[in-house]
């Protein structure tokens, strides 16, 4: 704690603390994109561990798979297609496991398998709009219009009077710039919004990653 009495985490001193590097309104888009999503899953599935559950699930897969953001697939489809087969494969655990309690309706299941439902389009769409500004606004501009209202690139690189090889440039350094903000947001406590608190929850939320992580190794190496 600080002189005040308010909680501080003890890696915010440190010149190379990334939550030292990012300004408060980027640790608090972080935070509001990540509340974004957990509330849709909240909502979707009716209990908070399992939403939380999904959400670290989902989080690590965008992660292990960010190096598909150089593709031409759009970052709202691509976050949307993760975000559903985090839900689906949950429903499927919860089936195997037979538990009593119905926690995700087969008709959800069924709503969701291809991912992109109308709820579920918007969660990731409100996530990126809080994240999108955090990064440089050339950037931040051709992921809004390509790969968020998915207009084309020719009209895009002629309303900017850059060429389509630029366009193209900014499209990839936009995306990995946003990965990167991906990747803080899964560090960002669900409490305090610090990218690297030493809090109870944070702690168990960075033991939680981590054993997704160690199990989603495991599978691959099987």
């Amino acid at each position: 704690m600080n002189e005040d009495g308010k909680h501080r985490s003890s890696t915010e001193d440190r010149p190379d603390s990334p939550a030292k590097a990012a300004d408060a309104a980027v640790r608090r888009a972080l935070l509001e994109g990540r509340r974004h999503i957990q509330h849709f899953l909240l909502r979707r599935l009716g209990d908070a561990d399992a939403a939380e559950e999904v959400l670290q699930v989902f989080m690590l897969r965008a992660i292990d798979r960010s190096g598909q953001l150089r593709d031409v697939r759009a970052v709202r489809g691509w976050l949307s297609q993760i975000l559903a087969s985090s839900i689906a494969d949950y429903g499927r655990k919860v089936g195997r496991q037979r538990q009593r309690e119905v926690v995700m309706a087969p008709t959800d299941l069924d709503n969701i398998q291809d991912g992109f439902d109308e709820e579920l389009d918007e969660a990731i769409c409100n996530c990126l709009y809080k994240l999108l500004p955090t990064i440089k606004p050339e950037y931040a501009e051709v992921i809004w219009r390509v790969d968020l209202q998915e207009q084309p690139r020719e009209a895009v690189a002629a309303d900017l009077g850059i060429t389509l090889n630029n366009l193209t440039v900014r499209l990839h350094r936009g995306r990995q710039a946003l990965k990167t903000r991906l990747e803080q947001m899964c560090l960002t406590c669900p409490v305090h919004g610090f990218l690297d608190c030493d809090c109870d929850a944070a702690e168990k939320a960075r033991a939680r990653f981590q054993a997704l992580k160690d199990d989603a190794g495991a599978q691959t190496t099987d």
